[in-house]
Protein backbone atom coordinates (compact mmCIF):
# COMPACT_ATOMS: atom_id res chain seq x y z
CA UNK A 1 0.00 0.00 0.00
CA UNK A 2 2.75 2.45 0.93
CA UNK A 3 4.63 1.54 -2.28
CA UNK A 4 1.54 2.35 -4.38
CA UNK A 5 1.11 5.67 -2.60
CA UNK A 6 4.77 6.55 -3.27
CA UNK A 7 4.38 5.76 -6.98
CA UNK A 8 1.24 7.87 -7.27
CA UNK A 9 2.95 10.86 -5.66
CA UNK A 10 6.06 10.50 -7.87
CA UNK A 11 4.15 10.06 -11.09
CA UNK A 12 2.90 13.67 -11.40
CA UNK A 13 6.45 14.97 -10.94
CA UNK A 14 7.74 12.69 -13.67
CA UNK A 15 4.89 13.70 -15.95
CA UNK A 16 5.46 17.39 -15.27
CA UNK A 17 9.19 16.93 -15.91
CA UNK A 18 8.43 15.19 -19.21
CA UNK A 19 6.12 17.98 -20.38
CA UNK A 20 8.64 20.62 -19.31
CA UNK A 21 11.35 18.88 -21.32
CA UNK A 22 9.06 18.63 -24.34
CA UNK A 23 8.25 22.34 -24.12
CA UNK A 24 11.96 23.18 -23.89
CA UNK A 25 12.71 21.04 -26.95
CA UNK A 26 9.94 22.75 -28.90
CA UNK A 27 11.28 26.18 -27.94
CA UNK A 28 14.76 25.11 -29.01
CA UNK A 29 13.41 23.71 -32.28
CA UNK A 30 11.57 26.94 -33.05
CA UNK A 31 14.64 29.06 -32.29
CA UNK A 32 16.82 26.82 -34.46
CA UNK A 33 14.34 27.11 -37.32
CA UNK A 34 13.93 30.89 -37.05
CA UNK A 35 17.69 31.48 -37.06
CA UNK A 36 18.63 28.58 -39.29
CA UNK A 37 16.57 29.16 -42.40
CA UNK A 38 17.91 32.68 -43.07
CA UNK A 39 21.45 31.42 -42.39
CA UNK A 40 20.88 28.53 -44.82
CA UNK A 41 19.70 30.93 -47.52
CA UNK A 42 22.79 33.08 -47.02
CA UNK A 43 25.05 30.02 -47.27
CA UNK A 44 23.29 28.79 -50.41
CA UNK A 45 23.94 32.17 -52.04
CA UNK A 46 27.62 31.89 -51.14
CA UNK A 47 27.79 28.25 -52.29
CA UNK A 48 26.68 29.32 -55.77
CA UNK A 49 29.83 31.42 -56.17
CA UNK A 50 33.29 30.40 -57.32
CA UNK A 51 35.78 30.91 -54.49
CA UNK A 52 37.58 28.91 -51.81
CA UNK A 53 35.03 29.93 -49.20
CA UNK A 54 32.18 29.01 -51.55
CA UNK A 55 33.75 25.59 -52.08
CA UNK A 56 33.98 25.06 -48.32
CA UNK A 57 30.38 26.16 -47.80
CA UNK A 58 29.22 23.86 -50.62
CA UNK A 59 31.12 20.95 -49.11
CA UNK A 60 29.69 21.69 -45.67
CA UNK A 61 26.13 21.78 -47.01
CA UNK A 62 26.68 18.60 -49.01
CA UNK A 63 27.96 16.96 -45.84
CA UNK A 64 24.70 17.82 -44.12
CA UNK A 65 22.78 16.66 -47.17
CA UNK A 66 24.45 13.24 -47.17
CA UNK A 67 27.47 12.78 -44.93
CA UNK A 68 28.14 9.27 -46.21
CA UNK A 69 28.44 10.41 -49.81
CA UNK A 70 30.12 13.72 -48.98
CA UNK A 71 32.31 13.47 -45.89
CA UNK A 72 33.32 16.91 -44.63
CA UNK A 73 36.52 17.63 -42.75
CA UNK A 74 35.56 20.07 -39.99
CA UNK A 75 39.02 21.66 -40.07
CA UNK A 76 37.96 23.35 -43.30
CA UNK A 77 35.60 25.56 -41.30
CA UNK A 78 38.65 27.36 -39.89
CA UNK A 79 39.19 28.98 -43.28
CA UNK A 80 35.82 30.70 -43.32
CA UNK A 81 35.31 34.28 -42.27
CA UNK A 82 33.40 34.83 -39.02
CA UNK A 83 30.02 35.48 -40.62
CA UNK A 84 30.14 32.34 -42.76
CA UNK A 85 31.42 30.26 -39.85
CA UNK A 86 28.59 31.52 -37.64
CA UNK A 87 26.04 30.76 -40.37
CA UNK A 88 27.44 27.23 -40.69
CA UNK A 89 27.03 26.69 -36.95
CA UNK A 90 23.49 28.04 -37.10
CA UNK A 91 22.61 25.72 -40.00
CA UNK A 92 24.18 22.81 -38.15
CA UNK A 93 21.89 23.61 -35.22
CA UNK A 94 18.94 23.76 -37.62
CA UNK A 95 19.85 20.35 -38.99
CA UNK A 96 20.35 18.87 -35.52
CA UNK A 97 17.36 20.35 -33.67
CA UNK A 98 14.68 21.20 -36.22
CA UNK A 99 14.42 17.66 -37.51
CA UNK A 100 11.14 18.10 -39.36
CA UNK A 101 12.87 17.88 -42.73
CA UNK A 102 16.23 17.35 -44.34
CA UNK A 103 18.44 20.34 -45.08
CA UNK A 104 17.81 20.40 -48.86
CA UNK A 105 14.05 20.35 -48.31
CA UNK A 106 14.10 23.91 -46.95
CA UNK A 107 14.79 25.08 -50.52
CA UNK A 108 12.34 24.96 -53.41
CA UNK A 109 14.87 23.29 -55.71
CA UNK A 110 17.05 21.87 -52.96
CA UNK A 111 17.44 18.32 -54.21
CA UNK A 112 18.37 19.43 -57.74
CA UNK A 113 20.66 22.16 -56.46
CA UNK A 114 22.54 19.84 -54.08
CA UNK A 115 22.91 17.19 -56.77
CA UNK A 116 24.28 19.83 -59.16
CA UNK A 117 26.83 20.79 -56.51
CA UNK A 118 27.64 17.11 -56.07
CA UNK A 119 28.47 16.92 -59.79
CA UNK A 120 30.86 19.83 -59.37
CA UNK A 121 28.58 22.61 -60.56
CA UNK A 122 28.43 25.90 -58.67
CA UNK A 123 26.14 28.38 -60.39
Amino acid sequence: MIDAELKSTQHPEALNDFFRQMAELETERQAATEAGIPALLRLVNVAERDSDQANTVRSFLLGLYNGYRFPFNLVRLRGLDKTLFDDCMTVLMLDARATTQEIHQYLNDGGDRFERWAQGGAA
